[in-house]
């Protein structure tokens, strides 16, 4: 009953016998390997983008804060909703790797709107005033925070507020494919179709062992992120073994098909919480669910090994009625039985 994050569940098989595999002999160093030609075929076709300059790293903070940097001056700021992963949780390393950029929060209970979005841009003219930060790139987090979904729309118009001010466009795509499942488009549909210019493409949270690309759409910033990449100690070696994890997750279509099976896992667990009484405090819409429920059933959750994480209250102390706020997130691995064993205890 492991529910606290898809960070926590196993690597895929599959992808555990690519880099089984990967480990056969020699292979060059620093992502010259033959491995990763096939890794970026894959994902220029995956997104129709021919042109594009693909890049891996291990960890989504190093896709998001180097991507970023490519795009963003020190004295620019980047723009981002109230409770964008940027923002709640990467210990300020977008501004660390953009050299000093700041981080613009746009108000919002979760998604941004094109409405708030272009007046903090507003706010923020372009060498005009000295003595502020100047507008940068403007960075989208999809699945959201709260597990909402931007829709395409939503997403077109963000990136027509971004591109009427000329700004680039960063897409935070750790539940990419929670995202692509959920809206059942293309890549390409959810990306440069949509007005974005650099995706970080997430495998981590979706059944890798730890490896992210990122996409730049247009290859012009691609030596730079090279560049950035190796002054920031992400550049690896022993490359083939990203590479391996991505062709894997790639191959066959797996990345989709563990995503519909973590986002059916969600679907089943929220509807048996619907049926429990449990207070949903937003619509899931991928693979993650934020609740409300009696400490009582969260004492017994715990004392019979559920993992989760709650929020706002000792689950051991206090008013057994009193109503706890939980977050549970799917993985790939989640099976109806464990889903049901959770529900079991209410």
């Amino acid at each position: 009953m492991f529910f606290a994050s898809d960070n926590a569940g196993p690597v895929h098989p599959q992808i555990m016998q690519r880099v089984m595999a990967a480990n056969d002999g020699y292979a060059m160093p620093y992502g010259n390997d033959p491995i990763m030609d096939e890794v970026r075929e894959s994902i220029r076709t995956l997104f129709e983008a021919p042109q594009a300059a693909v890049y891996l790293v291990a960890t989504g903070t190093a896709a998001n804060a180097l991507a970023l940097a490519c795009y963003t001056q020190p004295w620019q700021t980047i723009f981002a909703a109230q409770h964008s992963h940027i923002e709640e949780d990467e210990c300020n390393a977008p501004e660390f790797y953009s050299g000093g950029a700041k981080l613009t929060l746009i108000p919002t209970d979760d998604k941004m709107t094109p409405e708030v979005l272009q007046a903090a841009i507003a706010r923020r003219p372009q060498n005009t005033n000295v003595h502020m930060a100047q507008a940068g790139a403007v960075s989208i987090t999809q699945v959201t925070e709260f597990g909402a979904v931007h829709t395409l729309d939503e997403l077109r118009a963000l990136t027509a507020v971004a591109k009427a001010a000329d700004l680039p466009v960063h897409l935070d795509g750790a539940r990419f494919a929670n995202a692509l499942v959920t809206l059942g488009c293309s890549a390409a549909e959810m990306t440069w179709k949509s007005g974005v210019d650099v995706v970080s493409f997430g495998g981590t949270k979706n059944g890798c062992m730890g490896v992210e690309a990122v996409i730049f759409f247009d290859p012009e910033k691609a030596w730079e992120f090279e560049l950035r990449r190796k002054r920031a100690a992400h550049l690896f070696s022993k490359h083939r073994f990203l590479s391996a994890q991505m062709a894997g997750y790639l191959e066959e279509d797996l990345w989709l098909d563990m995503a519909r099976s973590a986002n059916a896992a969600c679907a089943r667990l929220t509807q048996g919480l619907i049926d429990k009484g449990a207070e949903l405090l937003h619509t899931p819409q991928a693979n993650m669910i934020f609740t409300r429920f009696p400490r009582a059933t969260h004492q017994k959750l715990h004392a019979a090994g559920a993992k989760y994480y709650v929020m706002g209250g000792d689950v051991n102390t206090g008013d057994p009625a009193e109503l706890l706020s939980a977050r549970l997130v799917c993985d790939w691995s989640r099976t109806d039985a464990g889903v049901d064993e959770f529900l079991s205890y209410f």
